[in-house]
């Protein structure tokens, strides 16, 4: 009942003041709001980095050559050529955790249909590639192992390609192409992927027999890289370990010698973008945060001032029998009732900012239930805390003295 009671009174006494609290409150309510949309905005940029990422394939594993020293001189990664087609065919048979894999080699150029002619990149792939890269064709049909094994003149080609090269609509299955003037039968056509989390251009690109590309493009006989799929995006970290064994063991590496190669997973990718994301998170959650210490600041110089204001009420009141805890129950419970009441308004705007700012300003959010568990835990906190000494000065006046307060 005396709980109840000092519960009526800190309302009622709120309810008198009502501009005095909505602007003791705005504190919080901005605080809360900003902290909310922050998180949520936070939240929503690493699902939409995930995201975007598992639909570049979320068990890809990518092998490249690694930088290593070659007559005293330290090569760049770029120009070394440390991976083989041997390499290639002891990870594909001698691998447990891999699903699909494919030697890669790649060179720009300039592919040219009749008048028309567009740079771009050619990929030169075996057929598990689109199973890697989880892409679909829109039309027509991929090169088989036998073309791949005869080194065969034929390509698929993305939609970026198609609109540059085969601007009057044309259907280029079946048409030629010349990729530096190497001629190349169109065999079929990629679904549109658009751009990637890097803002590359997926759908730029020709991909032709890796053997063909080898041979009349790029005249080479080493990889540029190797790409496999894991068989689960959970053993990816356990096949980037199995492939890196085989490839020490490929290239005849000591236990002192350094990788002369780099296997990397999505996994990774999506993981450094998380932290960066994450990072970045924290900082305008802190920079959100000082508006809940401004507003917690608000409610102890306001409380502080009703204090003031109502020292022979507080006087009347312990003249009748109201004992000290009492007081300053009643002032507690004013200040954790603005403070609570701040945070439900601000979790409300906060809310409605995230969905304003998704549907009009097209970022990606996502709020989180812990967000608004934090905020109101906040909320209370801070009314406690910064309601206590304001409450704890009017428990401690003197009854005769308080009633003597001009």
């Amino acid at each position: 009942m005396r709980l109840l009671n000092l519960f009526k009174i800190a309302t009622k006494a709120i309810i008198l003041n009502k501009t005095r609290t909505l602007l003791t409150m705005l504190g919080i309510i901005i605080g809360v709001a900003s902290v909310i949309t922050m998180l949520a905005i936070g939240e929503g940029s690493k699902e939409s980095i995930r995201t975007t990422i598992s639909a570049m394939g979320s068990n890809m594993i990518t092998i490249k050559a690694g930088a290593d020293t070659r007559g005293g001189v330290r090569q760049a990664a770029s120009v070394m050529e440390s991976l083989t087609l041997s390499d290639y065919e002891a990870i594909k048979n001698q691998s447990t955790l891999l699903s699909y894999s494919t030697p890669m080699v790649n060179g720009g150029g300039q592919v040219i249909n009749g008048s028309n002619n567009w740079p771009s990149t050619i990929y030169g792939v075996n057929p598990d590639y689109l199973k890697i890269k989880v892409v679909d064709l829109q039309s027509g049909s991929m090169f088989t192992d036998t073309e791949v094994k005869t080194a065969s003149k034929v390509a698929i080609i993305g939609q970026t390609v198609v609109e540059n090269v085969f601007p009057d609509g044309k259907e280029p299955v079946g048409q030629m192409i010349r990729f530096n003037n190497i001629p190349f039968k169109v065999i079929g056509v990629l679904e549109e992927k658009g751009e990637n989390t890097f803002g590359q251009d997926q759908d730029d690109v020709v991909i032709a027999p890796y053997t063909t590309v080898q041979k009349r493009i790029l005249a080479i006989d080493h990889l540029n890289q190797i790409m496999a799929s894991s068989i689960s995006e959970e053993d990816a970290p356990s096949a980037v370990i199995e492939v890196s064994e085989i490839l020490r063991t490929q290239h005849k590496l000591t236990a002192t010698e350094d990788d002369d190669f780099s296997v990397r997973s999505m996994e990774e990718l999506i993981s450094t973008f998380s932290s960066t994301s994450e990072m970045l998170t924290l900082l305008l959650v802190a920079v959100a945060s000082i508006s809940l210490l401004i507003g917690g600041i608000g409610i102890m110089n306001i409380m502080y001032v009703s204090v003031k204001e109502r020292t022979k009420e507080i006087g009347l009141r312990m003249a009748v029998g109201a004992k000290g805890a009492d007081i300053l129950m009643q002032f507690l419970i004013e200040a954790i009732l603005i403070s609570i009441t701040g945070g439900v308004l601000g979790v409300l705007l906060g809310l409605a900012s995230t969905v304003f700012i998704e549907k009009f300003l097209n970022w990606p959010t996502s709020v989180a239930l812990y967000s608004i568990i934090i905020s109101f835990a906040v909320c209370a906190v801070t009314g406690i805390f910064f309601g206590w000494y304001p409450a704890r000065k009017a428990s401690a006046l003197d009854p005769i003295t308080a009633l003597r307060y001009e």
